[in-house]
């Protein structure tokens, strides 16, 4: 794998990316269920921070992308929030202006599809 097309990927996460719509274990919630909430992820550079409707910032953290794996495959590590110095494991696809990911709890197998079983989170986001 080179290092441009390393670069490339790393390149399309950066800024920042609005939460269009999400599934947790195994279940469809709508959007509504988390109106209050309306998380925004900001990539920057290999880190991550998370924002609310409030204006806080309840995680932040680092990601390392493998965009070889079929699905590609990314890891967050939350370096602050409640659950910092863990690491998720998780699946991603990014087309244009849409990031989908599909992360596992803390300690769990990477997710294999973009669709979650128990203990999974699937997050629809688009570029803001």
């Amino acid at each position: 794998m080179s290092r441009d097309f390393m670069k490339e990927e790393l390149h399309k996460f950066q800024g920042t990316w609005q939460q269009i719509a999400y599934e947790r274990d195994g279940v469809k919630e709508p959007i509504d269920d988390e109106k209050d909430w309306q998380p925004r992820m900001t990539f920057k550079g290999n880190t991550f921070v998370v924002t609310i409707a409030d204006g806080s910032t309840p995680i932040k953290g680092t990601f390392k992308l493998d965009p070889t794996q079929e699905p590609k495959a990314i890891d967050y590590t939350d370096t602050f929030g409640a659950d910092a110095d863990k690491t998720f494991l998780a699946i991603y696809t990014l087309d244009r202006d849409t990031l989908i990911f599909c992360a596992a709890a803390a300690g769990q197998a990477r997710p294999t599809e973009f669709i979650t079983k128990r203990g999974q989170v699937l997050r629809v986001n688009r570029r803001a």
